[in-house]
């Protein structure tokens, strides 16, 4: 693949992005229990700014505040949620495919962010730390305080991105790639090219056309 790229650098999620979505799992978790379809991702929504799922990913709540206050919110909601078993559903198995991506676009020369909105600060051992060691900066909403939609973890991720490799980046330089619509949508505000990852094959596509290299071999 040729021309001239659109973008000089690439921020990528980990959970649905690099991993496979934890919604599959939260679909599972809820079939098996007999809730409805859904239901975590709309707990999840509902006040989404300070329910417990935000004040966790910011690390206000540990793991015991977290899971009293969500089977709290879902009790409120008329359902009895095992808390533990939908933290559980957040491992998920990495994507070659995408995995391969990251590793040409390390090899190009391509500056690397991963910004993720987590739990806890995540190990830099095994499969995982060796996934994280090919990323310039590792950006994580439990060590920052704050949380993707919020602008400000974007904007901390692009400039430690352009301070790792010596070098000044604006938003306009960034393709950010994510699987949820409401993290994607203040990236695109701030200027950076934005992929809604929902196939990783057609994801790979569009940001092989916004680099220029071709990214979209691969396992899926």
């Amino acid at each position: 693949m040729s021309g001239v790229p659109a973008v000089s650098a690439v921020v990528f999620d980990l959970g649905g992005v690099l991993t496979e979505s934890p919604l599959l799992a939260f679909a599972a978790y809820e079939a098996e229990a007999g809730l409805p379809a859904g239901l975590v991702v709309r707990l999840n929504s509902t006040d989404p700014d300070t329910n417990a799922w935000a004040r966790f990913e910011r690390n206000e709540l540990d793991v015991a505040g977290f899971s009293a206050a969500f089977e709290a919110e879902a009790a409120a909601a008329g359902y009895r949620v095992d808390a533990a078993r939908v933290l559980a559903a957040l491992r998920g198995e990495l994507r070659p495919a995408v995995v391969a991506a990251v590793r040409l676009l390390r090899a190009a020369g391509f500056p690397l962010a991963l910004l993720s909105n987590n739990v806890a600060p995540m190990e830099r051992t095994g499969q995982l730390g060796e996934l994280l060691a090919l990323f310039d900066v590792v950006v994580e909403s439990s060590t920052e305080g704050v949380r993707k939609p919020e602008p400000e973890i974007y904007r901390r991720t692009v400039q430690r991105l352009g301070a790792a490799v010596g070098r000044p980046l604006t938003p306009a330089d960034c393709a950010y790639l994510d699987d949820l619509g409401i993290n994607l949508k203040p990236a695109r505000a701030m200027g950076m090219a934005t992929v809604k990852v929902v196939d990783p094959v057609d994801a790979l596509a569009e940001l092989s056309a916004l680099t220029g290299l071709a990214l979209a071999g691969g396992d899926g």
